[in-house]
């Protein structure tokens, strides 16, 4: 790929991904403040993570618990992407930490929302209206990890936001899948605040699509914390009501 088939307006570093091999065009260098707003960013979700896993009574509760550390976990990888765009990292590395941006971002969250869900629910009942968007989500999960593992990853700056481009997701009908299965399965909960969270997640998800759609993976850090802050507040609120009645000896 040449310089010249870099679209005009972007200005700074642009990568695309094949094989392990990167071609890198001139830019900017002043990307450390946002490299920067990961790393710390990540430190304050993996604080509201430890603090969320502290109120779990429950294994059931563990993965949807485990969330804020998951996205911690997240952010301080992109923190890393940052570095290798502004030539501080090799592009084998930058790679590296990108496809496991994307790997979450893309590949595992529509699994792992609705299991979260399918586990924490409290009867047999309540779990199996999360079936089918556990099905639709393991589904969307393996079509994404095809394509990740079958196409290159293009990754460039825009608009002071990072863009992931892989040509087999990148499309409305993976989008759609994919809001299906991260958010459906919370509209069907029994739990209430599930619900809240659920209106919460799709309300984020779209404001950043409607807005910022080009770079919807990377503007994790809005949603990451909107959404950490809600699973502790959850957490908190309903130390009373935990465990539900799966952990009782005669109830499963």
């Amino acid at each position: 790929m040449q310089n010249a088939r870099l679209p005009a307006q972007y200005h700074r570093k642009y990568f695309e991904f094949c094989d392990c091999h990167a071609i890198l065009s001139p830019g900017e260098r002043a990307m450390c403040f946002s490299a920067a707003a990961n790393f710390v960013g990540s430190g304050v979700l993996g604080t509201i993570g430890v603090v969320t896993l502290t109120k779990v009574k429950h294994r059931r509760e563990l993965l949807f618990a485990a969330l804020p550390t998951l996205f911690a976990i997240h952010q301080f990888t992109e923190g890393f992407v940052w570095l290798g765009l502004d030539g501080v990292l090799s592009p084998a590395v930058t790679h590296g930490m990108a496809a496991a941006f994307m790997l979450y971002a893309q590949g595992l969250l529509p699994f792992l929302l609705p299991l979260s869900i399918f586990l924490f629910e409290p009867d047999r009942k309540s779990r199996g209206r999360m079936q089918p968007f556990l099905i639709l989500g393991a589904g969307t999960t393996l079509y994404i990890l095809w394509a990740l593992i079958a196409y290159p990853l293009e990754v460039y700056v825009r608009g002071n936001s990072i863009v992931y481009i892989n040509q087999a997701t990148n499309n409305t009908a993976v989008a759609v899948l994919y809001v299906i299965a991260t958010c459906g399965s919370l509209f069907f909960s029994k739990i209430k605040s599930m619900v809240v969270f659920g209106a919460a997640n799709l309300a984020i998800l779209l404001m950043v699509m409607a807005f910022k759609r080009y770079a919807f993976t990377s503007l994790w850090c809005a949603y990451a914390a909107i959404a950490s802050v809600i699973i502790l507040y959850y957490f908190w609120q309903s130390a009373e009501e935990r465990p539900f009645s799966y952990a009782l000896p005669h109830r499963t």
